[in-house]
């Protein structure tokens, strides 16, 4: 059987029986909720984002531990308590990307305009005057599926995605991503990016999460060595792309989103593509301590390459084995 990446080269019958399967009916219910939620007024829908993320919050998942461990790392310097509300607004910000998600995916592009504004399109311009493409870089902050969307109504971007096993996810992702005329790039097809960009159309690349492959190196993230992707580097090299990092952001209250593009970075790529990946990942520092409960703290960004490199996340394991019950060395509470 093919696996959700080939679910689009079935046949079309073939194709949405498979999608259609008693096995998903749970899945497209929770859509279909997700589609109707798009109909309610913006304000209603943060809230109702708000009261998923605290929800979520008191769940005993290992995402909670995981998204503490990294605030206790990267925002060091803030006392015990403020990085108790980072966390608290933190889940609260999951909760909202997920009615981001249903509004990227179904809202109304005039809607969707009147809720964004633009900073720095003018640099997307001058990137596309060159004739060679341009790179729009940027990290996973939880406002990113409603940047994308924002992106696309300004200008046609092709996104680099990691595939989904799920296939009615995958289905939805590929045909929703790119209706307003890009593509999805799978996010090993370096070949298919570099023809994007030699075509002098821009490539939406978020290559800010744990990566451990070829091209991997250690490039501090908050004074973390984390295993980084090179790539961007190697891509501008090959295809002489502008690199213009962007980033998006959930303004307070229902005031909507400011998605700002940085100039193209100088001296783009250099000799070194560790350093090239740490300049970006100061320009993400910067973004984080604007608004930290955005960031995906819920991903496990500092992870090694060698069996020396400490488990900061050894805690979060066992904090969710024991909540699962699973955990030889639990021991049983008192009644």
């Amino acid at each position: 059987m093919p696996d959700a990446d080939d679910v689009d080269a079935l046949p079309c019958h073939t194709h949405w029986i498979r999608l259609l399967g008693p096995r998903y009916w749970g899945l497209w219910i929770v859509l279909g909720i997700l589609r109707l939620l798009v109909l309610l007024p913006f304000r209603v829908q943060l809230a109702w984002g708000r009261v998923l993320g605290a929800l979520l919050r008191k769940m005993p998942v290992r995402y909670v531990s995981i998204a503490q461990t990294n605030i206790d790392m990267c925002l060091a310097e803030l006392p015990p308590n403020e990085r108790k509300q980072v966390l608290h607004r933190h889940f609260q910000s999951l909760g909202i990307s997920a009615m981001e998600i249903a509004l990227a995916w179904w809202g109304n592009g005039n809607r969707i305009r009147k809720l964004a504004h633009i900073e720095g399109y003018e640099h997307v311009k001058t990137a596309l005057a060159r004739g060679r493409g341009a790179i729009l870089l940027t990290a996973h902050f939880t406002p990113l599926e409603i940047g994308g969307r924002i992106l696309s109504e300004a200008v046609p971007i092709n996104v680099l995605y990691r595939p989904t096993k799920n296939p009615v996810l995958a289905h939805l992702q590929h045909r929703l991503r790119t209706r307003n005329g890009g593509h999805a790039i799978r996010s090993d097809d370096i070949r298919a990016m570099v023809m994007a960009l030699r075509n002098n159309e821009c490539v939406w690349f978020a290559p800010d999460q744990c990566y451990r492959k070829k091209g991997a190196e250690m490039v501090p993230l908050f004074g973390v060595p984390a295993a980084t992707n090179t790539a961007t580097s190697r891509i501008a090299r090959m295809t002489g792309a502008a690199v213009l990092p962007y980033f998006v952001e959930r303004l307070p209250g229902c005031a909507g989103y400011r998605l700002v593009i940085l100039p193209a970075l100088e001296n783009f790529p250099s000799d070194s593509p560790a350093a090239d990946a740490a300049q970006f990942h100061r320009l993400i520092e910067t973004q984080v301590q604007a608004v930290p409960d955005q960031y995906l703290w819920i991903h496990r960004r500092f992870k090694g390459m060698t069996p020396d490199y400490p488990d900061y996340y050894k805690k979060c394991s066992k904090a969710a084995k024991r909540d699962a019950g699973t955990d030889p060395q639990a021991q049983p509470r008192a009644l």
